[in-house]
């Protein structure tokens, strides 16, 4: 009897083991297969501009791809073929996978250069000002550029533009220097090899023409543009770009002089006040305290050493330059500042008001791109004498201030609130800080007692007056430990808090003053 199940068995056997060997034999003869072992980054995908196309073995096996598609582009073309394209690796951890055929790959990364490639590159110049570049086709274009630039504050063309070899430099680069035409005059002579007394003539006009006159009368000295410059560094360098990268020179003007918002930090310096600080950067006050958290007013108090925070319009090339003026005005001493070493900082008081005085002089006057920055009398022939303003001022550092609870969090902010409790103000005078009844309330800073009991509202109330003039108020408290008239320590208890007068719950409610009027407290704690 012939047994099936034993030939069934014996088939599957069979069918097995040839498979296996199908497909170990397809393994060896199968060249882009590559048997992979459990290691990091057994292949890389090949992803150009976002796209994958392809696999490769090695991140070199890529780089020789890419290098051979550029060479596929450049062909026998003369020159430079620019092509922006981004390729990317990612490596993955494979058992085993096939790689991509390179020339696939090479084909692939050849098309993609292709969409991108800018035919030929051209020479150029690159104008690097400061952080921002420019590129020009000729140097005329970048001579163009400057001196159209400085054209706008120099309209009788008094100066020139050099470009001249940075010597700071490594690498072949020009940098830009402003003359007077007179000037260059000279040096070109001097380079045609100008007899001496012709080269001593040229340069005695422009000294005669540069330095002011001394010791005669207010008529004699000249007056106009005395000096122009750049006020940022300017390299010039020869660079191959594309020509969609390179501008004309008419675009290049209009970018170049455009104004943008520019931060900059002014340090107090003596004798500044708001009004000159602002005029300084052609600002109004308005403009100025609003950029600068620190200043609540016009009267606000500024010191030595203080930083103001001011944001000007400035192009990417801002011309300097000097005017030598002759008028007639009406002027102002400066203000003399005596010091007080006994007084706090934020006391100053006017011993002798100002008085106008009137002059004719000779001033140079600094712009910046047409905006005036500060003025140097050269000359004066005063008609009337000016009575200066003098400011008696206080040195001593302010007293500090601080949380006056242990612990607790702020209820009610101070300023405006909505519906609160009947008889209480819809503008807060201080903050009400949640704590429980009984908790320790301390002085906020040294001073001494001026209120000490039941003031309405308030219900049980201390003030305390302060060295610097300022007053802080406890109100609402529960028990009050301190008299009229007693001096106090910063931290030392004066009462506990609580729940009387006009409150909805235990709480200390506290506030600053100054000359009477209330300010948020927490812009003075520490």
């Amino acid at each position: 009897m012939i047994d099936h199940a034993d030939d069934s068995k014996v088939v599957r056997l069979i069918f097995v083991v040839t498979t296996l060997a199908v497909l170990y034999l397809s393994m060896l003869s199968v060249p882009a297969a590559t048997l992979f072992h459990a290691e990091e980054n057994d292949m890389y995908a090949v992803t150009v501009d976002g796209e994958e196309i392809g696999l490769v073995a090695t991140r070199e096996d890529a780089d020789r791809a890419m290098a051979e598609a550029r060479r596929n582009i450049s062909g026998d073309m003369e020159g430079f073929v620019y092509s922006d394209v981004e390729m990317e690796l990612e490596g993955r951890h494979l058992l085993w996978g096939k790689v991509t055929d390179p020339e696939i790959i090479i084909d692939r990364l050849t098309a993609a250069l292709r969409e991108n490639e800018e035919k030929e590159l051209v020479q150029c110049y690159t104008v690097k000002i400061d952080d921002y570049t420019v590129n020009l086709a000729t140097k005329d274009d970048v001579m163009g550029l400057l001196l159209l630039t400085k054209q706008r504050f120099d309209p009788l063309d008094q100066y020139t533009v050099a470009l001249t070899s940075d010597t700071a430099r490594e690498i072949n680069a020009l940098t830009a220097q402003v003359l007077l035409r007179t000037e260059q005059e000279a040096i070109t002579a001097r380079e045609e090899e100008l007899p001496t007394a012709g080269l001593d003539a040229e340069l005695a006009d422009i000294f005669a023409f540069v330095q002011p006159l001394s010791g005669s009368k207010l008529e004699d000295y000249p007056v106009g543009l005395m000096d122009l410059n750049f006020v940022e560094k300017i390299e010039v360098v020869e660079a191959f770009m594309p020509h969609s990268q390179i501008s004309t020179l008419e675009d290049a003007v209009a970018e170049v002089t455009k104004d943008r918002a520019v931060r900059e930090i002014h340090v107090v310096q003596s004798g500044d006040t708001l009004s000159t600080i602002a005029e300084k950067y052609g600002l109004t006050l308005e403009e100025l305290i609003s950029m600068n958290d620190l200043l609540e007013d016009e009267n606000s108090l500024i010191r030595q050493g203080d930083e103001l925070t001011i944001t000007v319009p400035r192009p990417e090339l801002s011309v300097a330059f000097k005017m030598q003026e002759l008028y007639e005005e009406d002027y102002q001493a400066e203000t003399i500042y005596k010091n007080n070493d006994s007084w706090f900082a934020n006391r100053q008081e006017t011993v002798q008001e100002a008085q106008e005085g009137h002059r004719r002089v000779v001033a140079q006057v600094s712009y910046v791109d047409g905006k005036s920055r500060g003025t140097e009398v050269i000359k004066e022939d005063v008609i009337k004498a000016s009575v200066p303003r003098i400011i008696e001022r206080g040195t001593k550092p302010l007293p500090t201030y601080i949380w006056p609870t242990s612990g607790g969090y702020i209820t009610s902010g101070f300023g405006g609130r909505s519906a609160p409790k009947a008889g209480a103000s819809t503008y807060h005078q201080g903050i009400d800080i949640g704590v429980p009844t009984g908790t320790s309330v301390t002085a906020s800073c040294a001073g001494t007692v001026s209120v000490a009991g039941w003031q309405g509202g308030y219900g049980n109330l201390v003030c305390i007056r302060h060295d610097d003039g300022r007053e802080t108020r406890y109100g609402h408290l529960s028990r009050i430990e301190v008299r009229v008239g007693q001096y106090v320590q910063q931290g030392q208890r004066i009462a506990l808090s609580g729940n009387t007068g006009n409150s909805t719950g235990p709480h200390l409610h506290f506030e600053i003053r100054i000359g009477g009027v209330a300010y948020n407290p927490l812009t003075y704690l520490q």
